[in-house]
């Protein structure tokens, strides 16, 4: 093959139809009937061909991806520590190493001095070697300190494996848990733990207690809904464990005591179709949030020894302007993350009724609760950061109200905030809503419509985007371009209600936002039609791909990082891990009709025809459960079949990797720098 040249993958005819409805699908056939397996050698090597024209597009940009490497890893401390956290007797922290791709997990005793050397649990350098993947999600230390449960995903298709190693000695233990989801919860006198499976469709539906040394596992909880994930969290208190079930609308807590695993589950709420709440405990109480009286929350308390509906009191009463995001509860006050007015607060709340909200330095920023894993003590650990301030972690003293500076992100190659500005704008919509958007840009920015702009966006799952630091962003900043977020419907920047208009029936509100954005930001001279680049993924490369769609003319590039562009295929697909779950998300187009016709109007890949498009940049994993790779594929296939321009468009399929992309460090710094050459070449700033 002529990797100059763009694949063109093969048309089959394929046709199905629901609601008397045909739709023909000619690309049908990437999508391996084997999945999660792809072992189809004409669909593997037409991903191969994809990889080899994505290499041969951008070597013409080898040395930009270089340098924007070389910037981005300039810019991070290689021997990168974290702030030292303390839980029971010991003080833990993980560190890397210089030139390491992955951290190094050390403690030490509580009462030992500062400079006591650190005794290593787990080093995953050592562990990763050799591996093009390797991704921890979780790490627990039992309440004795004597033993460390972990679990390790070396594929990207988000099965873990846990093990278990003795600390004093280094040794692995026998116990050995394969196809789990992650999450580890030891009970109280560390004499095992409990963990979730995943079953074949990689839906996690089983809570199950792990007793060391032993060969059988018991069932604790199973569910039984298909659109159900189960998941384990502990109490603040360590008191107990919580199994929590649900979809994304609606939820069902059980509770065990961690002193006594094997009690039967308490539920606290059965289940009704679009309540949502969070359980937590503290002193004699449980702390919770619920949606059952407003779409904002109202956070309650019940008693430890019957925390069900009937006994609820409320503690923190609704509001139509603050919408409660989270809560941690402490031995002392409660803490509770909120949003008012589309930016983070952090409220302290006293269990005797006083309460004040912990001020920032900025007017535009972002806030949140970070690692506090001691039930009593007696300070917050806050993270904090802006557009422009890079990213920090305070103490704040919830006696004194005061916020301690313990870090702030180093740029080891410089970096003055005085340089940049950033600003909260407000963009008309076209049915009259008023839009976030939160932008950087460097201090001589032109406001005269010859500036460069790139646009961010993901809207969706009620997951807003704060305005948060990137200390790669700096790369498109100092040459000369501005960066912006659009907080669109979808996400919850402004309260729940904001998630609820763009979900279902009101998805087109995300699209229609980030066009209207786009659009508002030309009329306000930061950009001028056709010389905006925008980004986004999963959902957000939903977002990228309806945006294409409906106003193809305002993008001068485009990255869309494992889009979901073939919403109506997958919707209709209940044999895939996500889709039944999603179904509150967009709509079950299997059973209904006008959900079907919905889902068809904006669905990116359905509504791509012939005409001009912009340039793309598109990526996905081989391995990836959540937005499958023959998504991005047949978008790419479709794309550059249908469209009459000759701007180019290159597709990365990591052949090794999931969802988040490659793991290590500075394999997603090389990747983030192949993005950013693709944007800077599209705009001629190369240099």
């Amino acid at each position: 093959m002529d990797n100059n040249k763009p694949p063109a993958a093969t048309r089959k005819p394929h046709t199905y139809a629901h609601h008397g409805i045909t739709v023909e699908d000619p690309w049908h056939w990437l999508q391996d009937p084997g999945y999660p397996k792809v072992e189809d050698e004409e669909i593997l090597s037409y991903l191969r061909q994809e990889n080899a024209y994505f290499e041969s597009v951008m070597a013409s940009a080898e040395e930009l991806t270089s340098d924007l490497f070389e910037e981005i890893r300039g810019r991070i401390r290689e021997d990168d520590a974290a702030v030292p956290w303390q839980e029971g007797n010991y003080i833990y922290r993980w560190r890397f190493d210089i030139g390491s791709e992955y951290r190094i997990w050390t403690r030490r005793p509580a009462d030992a001095a500062d400079d006591t050397e650190e005794a290593v649990m787990l080093h995953e350098p050592s562990e990763a070697e050799g591996l093009d993947y390797y991704s921890v999600a979780d790490l627990a230390v039992s309440p004795d300190g004597r033993l460390m449960a972990w679990s390790v995903d070396t594929s990207g298709a988000e099965r873990f494996t846990i093990r278990v190693k003795n600390l004093a000695t280094g040794d692995l233990l026998p116990d050995e848990i394969a196809e789990a989801h992650g999450e580890i919860v030891w009970a109280s006198d560390s004499s095992g733990f409990f963990y979730t499976l995943v079953n074949n469709e990689w839906r996690p539906d089983k809570a199950v207690w792990h007793a060391l040394g032993e060969t059988e596992d018991t069932l604790i909880y199973e569910e039984e809904e298909a659109s159900f994930f189960v998941g384990l969290s502990e109490t603040q208190s360590s008191k107990f464990l919580i199994i929590g079930a649900g979809d994304h609308v609606t939820s069902e807590a059980r509770i065990v005591p961690l002193a006594s695993p094997l009690t039967a589950p308490v539920i606290v709420a059965y289940r009704k179709t679009g309540h949502e709440y969070h359980v937590d405990h503290a002193r004699d109480h449980f702390v919770i949030s619920t949606n059952d009286r407003h779409k904002n929350f109202r956070i309650v308390t019940a008693p430890e020894t019957n925390p069900s509906q009937a006994l609820w009191r409320e503690l923190l009463s609704p509001s139509d302007t603050t919408y409660y995001r989270g809560f941690v509860p402490f031995h002392d006050f409660l803490a509770v993350q909120v949003r008012t007015g589309g930016l983070d607060q952090i409220r302290i709340q006293t269990w005797d009724g006083d309460s004040h909200t912990i001020g920032f330095p900025e007017s535009v920023f972002a806030a949140g609760i970070s690692t506090n894993p001691e039930y009593s003590q007696s300070h917050l650990r806050v993270s904090y950061q802006s557009m422009i301030t890079p990213s920090s972690t305070y103490d704040y003293d919830v006696t004194e109200q005061r916020l301690d500076l313990r870090k702030q992100q180093e740029i080891p190659s410089g970096y003055d905030k005085s340089g940049y500005a950033t600003e909260r704008l407000m963009a008309p919509a076209r049915d009259g809503v008023q839009v976030p958007i939160t932008i950087v840009y460097p201090n001589d920015y032109p406001r005269d419509g010859t500036g460069k702009l790139h646009l961010y966006g993901y809207g969706a799952y009620g997951a807003g985007t704060s305005p948060g630091f990137s200390a790669s962003r700096l790369s498109l900043l100092d040459r000369g371009m501005a960066y912006a977020i659009a907080h669109v419907r979808g996400g919850d920047e402004m309260g729940y209600a904001w998630y609820e208009d763009g979900k279902l029936d009101k998805r087109t509100n995300t699209f229609n936002d980030f066009v209207d954005v786009a659009r508002h930001l030309i009329d306000q001279g930061l950009a001028a039609k056709g010389q905006i680049s925008a980004s986004g993924g999963s959902a957000g490369g939903e977002l990228m791909g309806a945006a294409i769609i409906q106003a193809p003319d305002l993008w001068r590039a485009v990255v869309l990082h494992v889009p979901f562009v073939d919403v109506l295929n997958t919707m209709l697909d209940d044999s895939l891990p996500l889709t039944p779950i999603e179904w509150p998300e967009w709509g079950n187009p299997i059973e209904d009709a006008e959900a079907f016709r919905n889902i068809q109007s904006y669905s990116p890949y359905d509504n791509i025809e012939a005409r001009e498009y912009p340039m793309q940049m598109v990526t996905g994993g081989l391995n990836d459960p959540r937005v499958t790779y023959w998504e991005p594929a047949k978008w790419t296939a479709k794309m550059r079949a249908m469209k009459t321009d000759d701007n180019p468009i290159v597709m990365k399929i990591n052949m090794g990797a999931g969802h988040g992309g490659k793991t290590g460090r500075f394999e997603q710094i090389r990747e983030t720098a192949e993005e950013f050459a693709f944007v800077l070449k599209a705009f001629d700033l190369a240099n």
